[in-house]
């Protein structure tokens, strides 16, 4: 079947276990395009050309043009919700403090975990013929809850339906922003207090044993005690909020002219202890979480981005939902520690 000659309809939406998307590359395969001029788009960039509705630059179309059609109407709300999810990846901390996202339908989620002893993680030999160590992997007790997060897009179509696409994308990629930000302090909030199933982070504090240095201070060997418990693990990933980063960048170590020019060129800072340090608001005042990045954390997705899509499809923009559904499960518990300053 030609793209141009395709059907659309609301009912898209609405097949379970299957996106939008995958619902129109079903219909219209992209492997059918290769070697044309349309190699390289996906099924729904297709239809935008079909449309003729350009979605970005200074010649991008008004919010209107999809609705020139009852077939392009139904285009809307997946714009709506490709843009939110390029809010939400732009500067997203999420993958670089999960181990793995599982992707998962329903509300409630059991992992599993494997809980070793300090017997476990020592290194011994095995005589011939003798027993191998063992690592016991099981459910845990208590199921992990997800979270809808979301805003409502709140506007009238006679407000937006002059606008420039690419301004109404800025809106929707604030949208998919806020939303990341709200998944960052669910993570957060798990790797500290841990999923429901008692593994929270250990929690240390400076000049309280094995940690030294003066309460409410933060010093280099401070951070080299906090970096020693970790072992066997690697803390490679530390999150602070704007006041410890203050701390931390006035350290005399975290000023030579090796860790600036990284910053200056990259934006990204890593200590010299080997760990990228991470700014957000969701870690509270005075704290700093580390973290071995590969086996601390899981991230629990049930779908994509949900928009009310027979709202959007109908122009009843004045309440419509845009959420997300997430959740997160802690793996090994001593792979995350808490460091109160």
């Amino acid at each position: 079947m030609n793209y141009e000659t395709l059907r659309l309809e609301k009912g898209m939406y609405g097949e379970s276990g299957r996106t939008f998307t995958q619902v129109l590359e079903a219909m219209d395969p992209s492997e059918n395009y290769r070697g044309t001029a349309l190699e390289g788009m996906d099924a729904f960039q297709r239809q935008l050309k079909r449309f003729d509705i350009h979605v970005k630059g200074g010649g991008s179309d008004m919010v209107e043009k999809f609705f020139h059609t009852t077939d392009s109407s139904v285009l809307f709300p997946e714009f709506v919700s490709r843009v939110v999810r390029q809010g939400m990846e732009e500067d997203n901390i999420l993958p670089a403090i999960t181990a793995t996202t599982t992707n998962f339908v329903g509300m409630d989620y059991r992992s599993i975990a494997s809980v070793t002893s300090e017997d476990d993680k020592t290194l011994k030999l095995v005589d011939e013929g003798g027993e191998l160590p063992q690592t016991v992997m099981k459910t845990q007790e208590n199921l992990v809850k997800l979270h809808k997060r979301g805003r409502m897009l709140v506007a009238s179509y006679e407000a937006i339906r002059f606008q420039r696409l690419d301004l109404f994308s800025v809106t929707l990629r604030q949208i998919g922003a806020h939303i990341a930000r709200m998944h960052v302090e669910d993570a957060i909030g798990v790797i500290m207090n841990g999923d429901g199933n008692n593994n929270a982070a250990e929690a240390l504090t400076v000049g309280t044993s094995p940690i030294s240095g003066s309460a409410g201070t933060l010093s280099y060997d401070a951070l080299l005690d906090f970096w020693a418990q970790f072992d066997p693990y690697t803390m490679n990933t530390m999150l602070v909020g704007g006041d410890t980063m203050l701390k931390l960048l006035k350290l005399d170590e975290l000023q030579n002219p090796l860790t600036g020019l990284n910053f200056q060129g990259t934006g990204t800072l890593t200590t010299p202890l080997g760990a990228t340090l991470l700014r957000t608001s969701a870690v509270p005042a005075g704290k700093l979480i580390g973290l071995d990045k590969h086996y601390a954390l899981e991230m629990v997705s049930s779908g994509d981005v949900l928009v009310e899509y027979d709202k959007l499809i109908d122009r009843q923009l004045e309440r419509a939902a845009i959420t997300s559904i997430s959740g997160f499960a802690k793996l090994y518990q001593d792979a995350s520690k808490v460091l109160t300053i």
